[in-house]
């Protein structure tokens, strides 16, 4: 990452720096940041002293750039498509009651608020192209609002653009003047921790009590337990068959996603006991029979087996020797239709050779 590139955000405010393009002013250069220099050096604003700020502040997004013909149920349906809107303020002229530009929305839970700090940054509403922010008001330490001459805001126009928001960074400086600095109270500059354009800075999180830490590792542990347990319970019921009251057992056969592996080794289980069952069947169904009985039969069955089994042997003996025979025949036939065909050559050749040796002793 090139020099030129490099940026950094602010994470305390202090009215000189947010006046600076790099952070390294050490005097306001504008009636508006030495106003608000004032009013932070003699502590004359009290960001928790808003009565109409209510709700969470982890869980508070500000939405600014709106149009101001926008109405809070459009922005409610805007907002909702990064989670739930627990409550939304928009912020109106005391007298006139029109649209400021700028909105604050309370989602339900913080990893919603962060979404929508992620992903609803530079989107559109009515045609307009929205900026969005963590409540710095409550959330960022030293805050001055913009009415005061604070804020991160400003026109190139009027000369008092405020620099270290989300919007408009701080430059990485060429020279930092560390003691002038530290003597303002203006915290350091992260040289060497630099960050890109592309990059989002990410906004304050909870500070968590350990009474919270916890009550969350209990929450995650009884979480954990209750999804063991269900998937425990999944596991037999798919694992062990329904047995009904007449004693027969059918298999559920259910196909497991999961393990194709599975799901065959069922099946041969299941022809398993099918086939233990026909032959129970079978045995039952038959008349009960003496060991004797069970030892003559068991004779007979043998003696039958070998009687098939030296017939086939008979049939693929016989089979053999016919097939054996024709494939003998056939050479001799061969043989046969060869020698004849050179004995009927040979004689011709015999006779064409007497003609001509008649045909010679004539001439």
């Amino acid at each position: 990452m090139r020099k030129t590139e490099a940026v950094y955000y602010a994470e305390t405010y202090h009215p000189i720096q947010a006046g600076s393009i790099d952070g390294t002013d050490t005097l306001p250069h504008d009636s508006a940041v030495y106003r608000s220099w004032l009013c932070s050096s003699a502590a004359l604003y009290d960001p928790s002293g808003d009565p109409k700020l209510i709700g969470d502040p982890y869980c508070t997004l500000f939405v600014a750039r709106l149009s101001h013909l926008t109405t809070e149920d459009t922005l409610r349906q805007a907002m909702s498509k990064y989670g739930r809107v627990k409550k939304l303020r928009l912020v109106r002229h005391i007298v006139t009651g029109a649209s400021r530009g700028y909105a604050f929305v309370e989602f339900e839970t913080e990893r919603e608020m962060r979404r929508a700090y992620k992903e609803a940054h530079h989107s559109l509403v009515d045609d307009y192209e929205i900026i969005v922010d963590y409540n710095r008001q409550q959330l960022m330490p030293g805050w001055i609002p913009r009415r005061l001459g604070g804020g991160f805001g400003g026109k190139k126009e009027s000369g008092q653009l405020r620099f270290g928001g989300r919007e408009r960074p701080f430059r990485a400086p060429i020279r930092i003047p560390y003691d002038d600095l530290e003597k303002l109270g203006i915290p350091p500059i992260p040289e060497g921790r630099y960050m890109s354009r592309h990059q989002d800075p990410s906004p304050p999180r909870r500070k968590r009590s350990s009474v919270d830490r916890e009550e969350g590792t209990r929450r995650r542990s009884v979480d954990r337990e209750v999804n063991i347990r269900k998937s425990n319970l999944v596991d037999k019921d798919d694992r062990f068959h329904k047995r009904p009251m007449d004693g027969d057992y059918h298999s559920s056969k259910r196909i497991s996603d999961e393990s194709a592996q599975h799901h065959l080794s069922r099946g041969s289980r299941d022809r398993e006991e099918v086939t233990h069952r026909k032959s129970s069947d079978r045995e039952e169904s038959m008349p009960k029979s003496s060991h004797v009985d069970k030892e003559e039969s068991f004779r007979k069955r043998s003696m039958d087996r070998e009687d098939r089994t030296f017939k086939r042997s008979a049939v693929e003996t016989e089979e053999f020797h016919r097939s054996r025979r024709s494939v003998d025949m056939e050479k001799r036939s061969h043989k046969r239709s060869s020698r004849d065909r050179d004995d009927r050559s040979h004689k011709r050749h015999k006779s064409r050779h007497r003609e001509r040796s008649t045909s010679y002793d004539r001439s």
